[in-house]
């Protein structure tokens, strides 16, 4: 296979308003992905299903929730080919406006007393709308940030789009927070939560700042360009080829996030619950624990993308399975003193450095496991294959084990294990530092290294 170049030097202006739009762009995407998840875990079960004990409102709130996560393969499927056929930038501006659309309905729907049983079903239909978008985001502006900048910079850039993650849930944290202290009661119940999800219009200049002012990667037209010249050059169904001929790296490369993706949902959306239900603690203190541990997430992913340019990337993911599996039984030992300084203790060891560390370095080297003409369709299904067996399903299963055996030990167990498939599938992966490094230099690569 020929070497795909990236732009030596790219123009150091061009590269900060895509660094800019990139983190805006993902950050208001993942705010409106992770609002649903508050609003579940305090509103929706009372809204949506009035007729059912507060545990089981629960329960069907977060069943809801998991609905995202199911449709987020799709949108990988959906999106993934359009990233890989047509480019990266049509693919991403596609996502960011559905979700906009989405959320922004969430916050304009009927309750059941309006309705009755149509308006839990409009909120799955919209919450599986809201999955398909953010199914396909994170490869789009994963690729668009790693593929345009410079080889030895990959994984500092690519937390540009990491990033989004920490401060989307700062950004939902922080408007529940400001809603909740301003409307009062029984307000917030009948409007005031709605706020959160009318804000999402805010996307729409995003949006449009990434249409009209960002180019697609350097590495998506060097494709297009043989394409042009050499129909083979992109495969027909770029999806088929990876399910073909990389359904290892797939399986492996998903089994990096279920560690992170795990300690992340527990923290922001089963801790919530369970804090306000079971604990008895208030809602907006909760609330302010997972924004200071957002706060420090951030930076933190920062770092470790940074730090993974020079160490690579295997390295820092394997510190933070470490460190998230050492903690997973010490998690809810503090979570359950009923300290609002133990459970940020818990979740700054756990979530901002275990997984920070894990999350950090993964956009670069998820991207790095696959074939340039194919990558967007990886990393996608990579990505959301963990959304759909860890990520949707973890506020759930965390709140049906509690009720069913009365203590939390059988979660820390679930978190452990979930540290142990990050830890092996981290061991078995190659580094791939080096190899990218040499590749975008110029130097001829095998496709058989990528497999």
């Amino acid at each position: 296979m020929a070497p795909t170049p990236v732009a030596a030097s790219p123009d150091p202006r061009k590269l900060r308003k895509l660094m800019a739009a990139g983190l805006i762009g993902s950050s208001i995407e993942w705010y409106d992905f992770f609002i649903y998840g508050t609003a579940a875990a305090l509103v929706f079960g009372k809204l949506f299903f009035p007729d059912s004990s507060a545990l089981m409102g629960t329960l069907l709130a977060f069943s809801t929730f998991w609905a995202g996560f199911i449709a987020r393969p799709l949108g990988g499927l959906i999106f993934g080919h359009i990233g890989d056929k047509v480019g990266r930038k049509p693919a991403l501006v596609g996502c960011l406006v559905l979700v906009a659309v989405s959320t922004c309905a969430i916050g304009l729907l009927p309750t059941a007393q309006s309705i009755g049983v149509v308006a839990p079903i409009l909120l799955v239909v919209l919450r599986f709308l809201q999955g398909i978008a953010v199914g396909g985001q994170w490869g789009g502006v994963t690729l668009l940030l790693t593929e345009t900048t410079r080889p030895h910079r990959k994984g500092q850039a690519g937390t540009f789009g990491q990033m989004g993650v920490p401060f989307g849930l700062l950004l939902g944290t922080g408007a529940f927070l400001l809603v909740g202290a301003l409307v009062k009661g029984p307000d917030f119940l009948a409007w005031g939560w709605r706020i959160p999800f009318l804000a999402s219009a805010l996307l729409f200049p995003v949006v449009l700042f990434i249409q009209l002012r960002i180019e697609d990667s350097p590495e998506f037209r060097h494709l297009q360009q043989r394409a042009t010249e050499a129909a083979a050059e992109i495969p027909r169904t770029p999806i088929v080829e990876v399910v073909r001929k990389s359904t290892k790296r797939v399986l492996l490369g998903s089994a990096l996030l279920f560690g992170s993706n795990a300690f992340f949902y527990v923290g922001v959306a089963g801790v919530l619950d369970y804090g306000v239900r079971e604990l008895g603690l208030d809602r907006n203190s909760l609330l302010f624990v997972s924004l200071s541990v957002s706060a420090v997430g951030a930076p933190m992913i920062y770092f470790a993308g940074s730090l993974s340019d020079r160490f690579g990337r295997r390295p820092l993911i394997l510190t933070g399975a470490v460190i998230m599996g050492l903690s997973a039984f010490p998690y809810f030992w503090l979570v359950n003193t009923g300290s609002l300084v133990a459970i940020a203790i818990a979740n700054l060891i756990a979530s901002a450095l275990g997984s920070g560390l894990t999350y950090g370095p993964l956009a670069a080297y998820l991207g790095e496991l696959f074939e340039p003409r194919v990558r967007y369709s990886g990393i996608t299904l990579a990505y959301q294959l963990a959304a759909i067996l860890v990520s949707g399903g973890t506020p759930f299963l965390m709140t049906a084990l509690i009720a069913s055996t009365g203590s939390t030990l059988a979660v820390s167990m679930f978190l452990a294990a979930m540290a142990l498939c990050t830890f092996a599938s981290a061991w078995v992966l190659p580094e791939t530092v080096s190899r990218a490094r040499t590749a975008s230099a110029g130097e001829q690569v095998a496709t058989a290294s990528w497999r």
